[in-house]
C-alpha cells in the first residue's frame, strides 16, 4: 500500500440541485462575491497536499469556463447520477496515467465551508487505508423513522373531531437509535482502483448509491470514518444559504 500517493482532486458540479429551487444550478450561487463552486475550489486550494482539481460539469454547462478559480481547473463532463459523474472523472483521472494507489478526493461544490483542516485529516486518513475515508459527523438529533398514515385510533379521533384528513402528512413510527449513526459529508477520498471496481459494480448492478462509500458498502469495503467539522454544510435548500454565509463570514 502506498501511504505517499498522488492526490487527484475531483469537485462534482453536474447536478442541478433540485431541491433548492432556484433558476440556476446551485453551485452558481453567490456568496459574499463568489458562486459555491469558486468557494469550494478555494478551499480545496487551501491544502497542502492539492495543486489542481477536476470539475465535472453537466455537458450544456457553459458558466465554469467563464470562472475564475483559485487552482487550476480541468473538466469532465458528467452523467445523469452523481455516481456517473465520478465515473467519469475517475476515467479521465485514470487516463493521465495515475497509478492505482493513487488517492482521489471527492468534493461537493454545494460544500463550501469545509475547513482545511477537515480536508487534511480525512487525505491522512485515507492514506493509512487500503480503500479509503469519508468526513461524517456523529448524529446529534433524535431520529424519527416516519410512516406515510396514521394509526386506525388516530383515523377515529381526527374523524370525532372532524379534522381535515391530510394524506400527505408524515407521521412517528419509531424513534432510531442514534449511536452508531453518522452523517456523511465531504471530501471522501478513495484509493483509484478500488473506486474505478466498485463504480464499475454500481454499473453492472444498477444499484442506487447517495454517495461513493455507498459503493463500497455494497462490497462490504471498510471505508474509515473521519469526524468532522459542523460547519461544513451543504446547501440543499433555501434557508442553508444564510447559514453558509454566516459560516462563511465567520471563518474569513
Amino acid at each position: 500500500m502506498n501511504t505517499t500517493p498522488n492526490i487527484h482532486a475531483i469537485i462534482v458540479a453536474a447536478g442541478r440541485g433540485n431541491r433548492f429551487g432556484a433558476s440556476i444550478a446551485k453551485q452558481y450561487t453567490m456568496l459574499q462575491g463568489q458562486t459555491l463552486l469558486q468557494h469550494s475550489v478555494a478551499r480545496l486550494g487551501c491544502s497542502a497536499y492539492i495543486d489542481k482539481c477536476l470539475l465535472i460539469v453537466a455537458a450544456d454547462d457553459s458558466k465554469a469556463e467563464t470562472l475564475n478559480f483559485a487552482l487550476p481547473i480541468h473538466y469532465a463532463i458528467g452523467g445523469a447520477e452523481r455516481w456517473q459523474s465520478v465515473q467519469a472523472g475517475v476515467e479521465a483521472i485514470v487516463n493521465t496515467g495515475a497509478d492505482d494507489s493513487d488517492l482521489v478526493l471527492i468534493h461537493d461544490a454545494a460544500r463550501p465551508a469545509v475547513p482545511t483542516h477537515d480536508i487534511e485529516q480525512v487525505i491522512e486518513a485515507a492514506m493509512l487505508e487500503p480503500y479509503g475515508a469519508i468526513l461524517a459527523t456523529p448524529v446529534a438529533d433524535t431520529l424519527k423513522q416516519s410512516c406515510k398514515q396514521s394509526s386506525a385510533h388516530s383515523e377515529l379521533m381526527r374523524d370525532s373531531l372532524n379534522v381535515n384528513k391530510d394524506t400527505s402528512s408524515a407521521y412517528v413510527k419509531q424513534t432510531i437509535d442514534r449511536s452508531n449513526m453518522w452523517q456523511a459529508q465531504t471530501p471522501q477520498v478513495f484509493r483509484l482502483g478500488q473506486l474505478r471496481q466498485v463504480l464499475k459494480h454500481v454499473a453492472e448492478h444498477k444499484l442506487d448509491i447517495t454517495d461513493e462509500a455507498s459503493a463500497f458498502e455494497y462490497l462490504a469495503l471498510p471505508i474509515r470514518l473521519v469526524t468532522g467539522s459542523r460547519q461544513n454544510i451543504k446547501l440543499t435548500y433555501p434557508d442553508d444559504a444564510i447559514l453558509l454565509a454566516a459560516i462563511l463570514k465567520a471563518q474569513s
